[in-house]
């Protein structure tokens, strides 16, 4: 979430950012003002508070008095300067809580290093790693090798949960649980990170703090109980990111501390919606898919830094797995809602004959410490302030599955293990079963 007085105060220098995501800036309409009026509200409620701890200090004073009288007035004066001050801290209230309704679905700001466009295309290409595979022969697509080899099945999936599910089985699923351990070896040995086993369904107050809620509750799965005299409900995750990032939410962390490395394994969640007719087939776009991701906290000088550092611990699964890939640096058009400055990982699908995203991590300043009340002391007496945070898929393990399957495809329609994977998979090759 923004900062409001940030907002109110640079209305135009905001408009103008949020302009290049291509935002709607209808949305910043009477913020302005609802600013002000919060502004002078607070000098309002704080004269009057003032008037009352004064009135409260005299009442002790005319207690000890003989003259019971001027205690009794006091006590009435006393009575009706509460009074107002519990209308003006109601009045506080409802103001901010419209101003965070309001604020609630307006997007981050793009950082200033970030390239202005309109859309993926303008996006920058940073780097290629590897070199493109040269199969000799025409690249199967990863769902025909996987159900040619036994271990991909949609048919089956769709009997038990409709489309855009999967089953893996045998080496396939045995694949996908290596990538899992694999990935988070290499997270918590070399990286430092610590690793956590979050819940999978959380509170609507979680999916706020990251920025899902309230403008992709439509993308989210929503459960109830059975019960019908507890109708709580809770929301399957759609990334770690909320779980993690939500952690510390209304906490004050010790500044000395920072920066924070958290990762998890979870399944995801999500409704694909507006996605329809996009990616039917395959792996790519599921309603359930497996991922590793990384989460960062850290000090507001220390966020571009540390943005490249998660990049970089999400690259070297590619480097060691030996997948063609490039780092991509997205646009202000291209950016997500929670995201200041963004970059992609795009592995290479040689089915596809192009790039297909497989990693996108993102510095989000204090936006998602705002929503989540995240804050940190720099040293022990110092006011608290929002962190910043990150995060990254470290990788996402479907898109993983599928790279590995089409770029070590073999003629015979096996599929060669990558190195670093056969200490966890126990052979060297997927064969057919």
């Amino acid at each position: 979430m923004l900062d409001a007085r940030y907002v109110a105060d640079h209305l135009e220098t905001v408009r103008e950012r949020l302009g290049t995501r291509s935002f709607d800036a209808a949305s910043l309409q009477g913020l302005a003002e609802l600013s002000a009026a919060r502004r002078a509200l607070i000098v309002k409620t704080e004269a009057e508070q003032a008037r009352r701890n004064a009135a409260s200090a005299e009442m002790a004073e005319l207690a000890k008095s003989p003259d019971k009288s001027l205690f009794q007035a006091r006590r009435e004066d006393l009575k009706k300067l509460s009074d107002e001050v519990k209308v003006l801290e109601e009045q506080m209230s409802a103001l901010e809580a419209q101003m965070e309704e309001r604020l609630a679905v307006i997007p981050n700001l793009p950082h200033e290093s970030v390239p202005v466009g309109s859309s993926e295309a303008d996006n920058r290409v940073l780097r290629v790693w590897g070199k493109q595979p040269e199969l000799g022969f025409e690249a199967q697509a990863h769902w025909d090798l996987g159900t040619k080899l036994g271990v991909l099945d949609f048919e089956r999936a769709a009997k038990l949960s409709g489309a855009r599910f999967s089953v893996l089985s045998g080496q396939g699923a045995r694949l996908e649980r290596a990538l899992i351990n694999f990935m988070l070896d290499l997270h918590t040995r070399e990286h430092g990170y610590r690793e956590f086993c979050p819940p999978f369904l959380v509170r609507g107050e979680a999916l706020r703090g990251t920025g899902q809620l309230p403008k992709f509750e439509q993308d989210l799965f929503k459960t109830f109980r059975a019960d019908p005299e507890d109708q709580t409900a809770l929301y399957l995750i759609p990334t770690a990111e909320v779980p993690l990032t939500n952690l510390h939410s209304d906490e004050i962390l010790d500044g000395a501390k920072l920066p924070l490395a958290y990762t998890a394994y979870t399944p995801c969640f999500r409704s694909e919606a507006g996605s329809y007719g996009k990616d039917v087939r395959g792996l790519i776009r599921q309603h359930q898919f497996d991922k590793v991701e990384l989460v960062r906290f850290c000090a507001e000088d220390q966020g571009l830094a540390e943005l490249e550092r998660l990049s970089g611990h999400a690259e070297e699964v590619l480097k060691r797995l030996g997948l063609h890939h490039r780092v991509v640096e997205l646009c202000t058009g291209d950016l997500g809602f929670a995201a200041a400055k963004t970059y992609d990982l795009e592995v290479w699908l040689p089915s596809q004959n192009c790039f297909r995203e497989i990693s996108s991590c993102s510095w989000c300043g204090d936006f998602q410490a705002r929503r989540a009340k995240i804050r940190y002391r720099s040293a022990p007496k110092a006011k608290p302030q929002f962190v910043h945070t990150l995060n990254g898929s470290g990788l996402a393990v479907g898109r993983t599955w599928v790279a590995i399957v089409e770029q070590y495809q073999q003629a015979d329609g096996s599929v060669i293990v990558p190195e670093v994977l056969r200490p966890f998979m126990g052979v060297e090759r997927l064969t057919p079963e």
